[in-house]
């Protein structure tokens, strides 16, 4: 019987020639691949659930924020120290680790009797998704050396990750068609705990050799200013931007994070080294990738509402009207890492952020009585322009940062992608209520009603439709038109604010992004050989058969 030897991760750079090696190579990315689509399902997927969870937990708007929120924030803050982590004990224990917890966090929400528990639960999900993430990444760009063979892996998982946002409310909805609301939940169990088992035998162990000491100020800076911005801009749109306690928790937030960036600086062991962010591939990078995540998942915030309020299709149908974005992605995104060979990743990233742009744009101009196929053309062009700017904005970040660094480095680039995602959710969304609920004041200005209602009509446009529903009559049907009208400015106006977002930040790539680096300039170290010294001949040690 074969055995594929795990992947050594101090191997000189050059290409996957040898067959066993390369088909281990594969095998550890297709076990990344597969850990990374179950943390990035669980972004989305659980959506599709809150109004079940309303019926059988009894839970409040505030419980249902949480349940979600609470994943996202712990999710966030704990990126670079679980980055840190992976450097310093080894990147494949902390990825085992994190499945292990995220498998376990999933079963105790699946089986929760509350919606408290629900929402420790989640939480719970948090820390394990957060170490899984940046060592995806991190042990991926150790495995694969080679500027041309990274990208292509890259572009492999970046379309994972789409796949799985995308795909969330298709499973979740699918899910809640045939079973009970914990079934969401409980697909991460089998998988989670498969992947880590797989991860044991076929995932290449490394960390930082130097073994540096632990920087416990600024993990502790970077879980506070993390998820104490992330808490703000989320609950924001809910509470209103003006609220003291928003305002005050986004201000600690900001300072935690100023904090954190004069600590690292001074540090002589700092978990994130601020020197990278000199160099413009890795700081044009992360820019890229905050704004893609912004736009992608503001949009996604909006289509799921517009599909099923507005549309009037079911949260299965709507999660399948979805799926051409992840189609297209899977699509676009090796397409990237092929023209980045002829064209350069600066064009590339730069046409993907355009093509965004005029997605969202597109689907902003929809009105009442549009169909699917008008929204259809804009879904394929925002998932056309995320499948190219993603992976290669992703390699740029990577590529700028030594192999010691891989886990905080990987940790930062998820952080950027997190941060933008609720930049996205909470900016668009804020939007679409001002003008949602702009639209609908005057009109509701002299029709005395129970507050009760008038909340619900005002709070989304799924309470209004509820309320005109218990109207009935010519009442009910005029306030159902009126509401869905508000819906379209409101979406109008948000998706068009992240359109001019994507062409700045297309704009902005072109400017600062440079055009191509044709070799990996990637350090590799070895406890017995000085940095930057090439591994002696015949040391490249390949899969045992």
């Amino acid at each position: 019987m074969m055995v594929i030897a795990p992947l050594k991760s101090d191997l000189p750079e050059q290409p996957l020639t040898d067959k066993r090696w390369k088909r281990a190579a594969y095998l550890a990315l297709s076990v990344l691949c597969v850990a990374y689509l179950v943390t990035s399902l669980d972004n989305t997927i659980i959506n599709v659930a809150l109004p079940i969870l309303v019926r059988d937990l009894h839970a409040t708007v505030t419980q249902l924020e949480w349940v979600v929120d609470s994943y996202v924030i712990v999710f966030a803050g704990l990126l670079l120290p679980a980055g840190i982590l992976g450097d310093r004990i080894g990147r494949k224990a902390v990825f085992i680790a994190g499945l292990l917890i995220f498998g376990a966090g999933s079963a105790a929400s699946a089986f929760s009797g509350t919606a408290n528990l629900l929402i420790i639960s989640r939480a719970a999900m948090g820390v394990g998704a957060a170490a899984i993430m940046p060592s995806t990444l991190s042990i991926l760009t150790a495995v694969f050396r080679r500027a041309d063979e990274r990208k292509g892996a890259i572009g492999i998982w970046s379309a994972t990750s789409a796949i799985g946002v995308a795909a969330g409310p298709i499973a979740g909805g699918w899910l809640l068609a045939h079973y009970w609301w914990g079934s969401v939940f409980l697909i991460n169990v089998p998988l989670s705990f498969l992947a880590a088992v797989a991860a044991l035998i076929v995932v290449p162990g490394s960390r930082d050799p130097e073994s540096r000491r632990s920087d416990p100020i600024g993990a502790i800076l970077s879980v506070v200013g993390m998820g104490a911005l992330v808490g703000a801009i989320i609950e924001a749109p809910t509470r209103g931007w003006h609220d003291p306690l928003i305002i005050g928790v986004g201000i600690a937030g900001v300072v935690a994070l100023i904090v954190m960036i004069l600590w690292e600086k001074k540090s002589s062991h700092p978990m994130l080294v601020m020197d990278t962010f000199h160099d413009s591939r890795f700081s044009a990078g992360m820019a890229a990738l905050a704004l893609v995540a912004l736009s992608l998942m503001g949009a996604m915030f909006i289509l799921t509402q517009y599909f099923q309020f507005s549309l009037g299709y079911s949260p299965f149908a709507a999660g399948l009207r979805i799926l051409p974005v992840a189609g297209v992605i899977a699509v676009a995104a090796p397409l990237a890492t092929f023209l980045d060979r002829f064209i350069g990743s600066k064009i590339i990233v730069t046409v993907g952020m355009l093509l965004v742009g005029v997605g969202l744009f597109q689907i902003s101009t929809s009105t009442i009585s549009d169909g699917f196929p008008h929204a259809l053309v804009g879904v394929i062009l925002l998932g056309g322009g995320a499948g190219l700017a993603f992976p290669l904005a992703t390699d740029a970040v990577m590529g700028a940062l030594p192999s010691a660094r891989l886990g905080v480095g990987s940790a930062t680039n998820s952080s950027a992608v997190q941060l933008g995602g609720a930049l996205g959710v909470a900016i668009i969304g804020s939007v679409l209520a001002s003008r949602y609920q702009g639209y609908l004041i005057p009109l509701l200005h002299g029709h005395p009603m129970p507050a009760a209602a008038r909340s619900a009509i005002l709070g989304s446009l799924g309470g209004a439709l509820m309320v005109a529903h218990i109207a009935g009559g010519s009442a009910g049907h005029l306030l159902a038109v009126a509401a869905r009208h508000a819906f379209i400015e409101g979406m109008s106006a948000s998706l068009k604010v992240g359109a001019a977002v994507s062409v700045a930040a297309g704009l902005g790539s072109l400017a600062f992004l440079p055009a191509r680096r044709g070799a990996s300039h990637l350090t590799f170290h070895h406890p017995h050989r000085r940095a930057g010294d090439r591994p002696p001949a015949g040391q490249d040690s390949q899969p045992a058969a």
